[in-house]
């Protein structure tokens, strides 16, 4: 059986979003899609001051989700539509459910975020932890553009990025950029007066994803190599792209550190939906 899309669903504007952007992702995949609505437990039946009468909070979570999976069929009329109510922490069983899910789809923030962030805490502690790529869609869908984007540093994590970035290009018969931001020295010595200069992995980089176009010719792949920071060239393209792509850590990243700078950066900073795909997932 195809692993399922799963978005995680709570009513919020971006949930909407989200749900779209997953029945949408499912429908050119020809995959399952899975509703899923995190009941905490510590939340009460009945809001305070309501009669008893009323419908309880676990009701209304199933109604909920029951006009949730009617919007997605709307959306995807031949895509099977499953919905679940899971009791626990949003993070946690959402990080179970990507053990066995092809994506993980949320909204950038729910009905618990503060008004002034962009992301919420569902999406930043989801992105470092899930086995899963996980998509955060801040926005409706728009109108394709037939791009994917992709940052690129040449880590195992990045490689991974790109075989999604590839699944991706291929559903939507999109070409996939290749971005990369060429390396600055920490503390290297360089002239007075003038910044660090970057590092030219440019020969390094450029033979690592031969071997991505080579097993890719099916796809129009673009490289883009620029003397800029990743995360402000990433946002940059992400204005004209359907989705960008990172992974979760890459080369400059510690080993304990779950979400490297620039995912955190570009999840932030994006104006397309954003596939972080986890350095717990298995390589090809």
């Amino acid at each position: 059986m195809d692993a399922p899309i799963v978005v995680g669903f709570d009513g919020s504007r971006t949930a909407g979003s989200a749900l779209a952007w997953a029945a949408d992702d499912a429908r050119r995949r020809d995959l399952p899609l899975r509703v899923v609505h995190v009941h905490e437990p510590w939340a009460a039946e009945h809001a305070f001051g309501v009669s008893a009468s009323r419908r309880t909070s676990t009701e209304e979570c199933h109604r909920m989700l029951a006009d949730a999976a009617e919007r997605a069929r709307e959306l995807a009329p031949r895509t099977e539509v499953s919905t679940a109510v899971v009791t626990g922490a949003v993070v946690e069983r959402l990080r179970t459910e990507s053990e066995t899910a092809d994506t993980v789809v949320v909204g950038s923030r729910g009905h618990g975020g503060f008004a002034g962030l962009v992301l919420g805490s569902v999406g930043l502690g989801l992105t470092g932890s899930a086995q899963s790529p996980v998509v955060v869609v801040r926005t409706p869908p728009r109108v394709p553009v037939g791009e994917i984007v992709v940052g690129y540093d040449g880590s195992p994590c990045a490689d991974l990025a790109v075989e999604y970035a590839l699944i991706q290009a291929r559903a939507r018969e999109a070409r996939v950029r290749v971005l990369h931001g060429r390396r600055y020295p920490v503390m290297a010595p360089h002239p007075v007066g003038f910044g660090p200069l970057p590092l030219d992995d440019t020969a390094e980089v450029r033979q690592r994803l031969l071997i991505w176009r080579e097993k890719a010719t099916d796809v129009e792949m673009v490289e883009q190599i620029v003397d800029l920071h990743p995360v402000p060239a990433l946002a940059a393209a992400s204005r004209t792209a359907d989705l960008a792509v990172v992974g979760s850590r890459g080369l400059g990243a510690f080993n304990s550190t779950m979400l490297g700078s620039v995912s955190h950066g570009i999840l932030h900073r994006a104006h397309c939906p954003v596939a972080v795909v986890s350095a717990l997932r298995t390589a090809p």
